[in-house]
């Protein structure tokens, strides 16, 4: 990918690099990467399996 990306996470982390970071991409996707290990890569995602995602993390579908 030659575009820098911009990683965030969430601020519930605080100080923790436990963690995921996402960014978004040009074409409404999203990537995600380790914050251990930021330079072993990322999993990209397209802007219809994100919005899926989205939609079954505030339906509780990946509540315990």
């Amino acid at each position: 990918m030659d575009t820098p990306m911009n990683w965030r996470k969430s601020s519930y982390s605080g100080s923790n690099n436990d963690c995921v970071e996402i960014a978004d991409l040009a074409d409404g996707g999203r990537a995600v990467r380790d914050s251990k290990s930021p330079d072993d890569g990322f999993f990209r995602f397209t802007a219809g399996e994100w919005a899926a995602f989205i939609s079954g993390v505030k339906a509780g579908e990946f509540d315990q």
